[in-house]
């Protein structure tokens, strides 16, 4: 029921409003880390909408996704400067360090996911990868390891973080 308190806050926040579909699916992913299919059928019997609209703008927009993805969102850049400098090796390298495939990016303890992008707008920096909201540039496979290895350091709480830091 709790899940549904937080929809509820979304909604109400929206004014219940079926023209802010977009928006209330961003807030819902946000709070979810995807869109879950009970809250978006709970969606849109609250705005009053048919559950296949709510499906076909979830399903039209590349920025939502209906797959569970990691506390840490991992995408290397795979467009043509990035292509050029081996960006493939760097996606196959991290994608081993954690022990998932193609097709099963995310692992199972959901605190990575790794994903490929056609551009990070970073093309000077390339080969580059985002990690959540961090550039990462001048990459090779090992630094991009090394990298996810501090994340897993801090996580595992052997590693201060910025706010313990100060």
């Amino acid at each position: 029921m709790e899940r549904f308190e937080r929809v509820c806050d979304i909604l109400d926040r929206n004014g219940r409003n079926p023209a802010r579909l977009i928006p209330i699916l961003q807030a819902v992913q946000s709070e979810y880390r995807y869109l879950p299919e009970e809250i978006m059928n709970f969606v849109a019997t609250s705005l009053g909408i048919s559950p296949a609209r709510v499906f076909g703008v979830a399903t039209f927009y590349s920025l939502f996704t209906l797959r569970p993805k990691g506390k840490y969102l991992v995408r290397v850049c795979d467009g043509t400067a990035c292509h050029l400098k081996q960006s493939a090796d760097i996606h196959d390298a991290v994608l081993r360090r954690l022990g998932v495939g193609k097709g099963n990016e995310t692992t199972p303890d959901m605190l990575f996911t790794v994903e490929t992008v056609n551009c990070l707008g970073a093309c000077g920096l390339g080969p580059a990868m985002v990690v959540n909201e961090e550039v990462f540039g001048g990459l090779s496979p090992d630094r991009a390891t090394a990298i996810i290895d501090d994340i897993i350091r801090k996580e595992a709480g052997n590693e201060p973080d910025d706010a313990q830091r100060a």
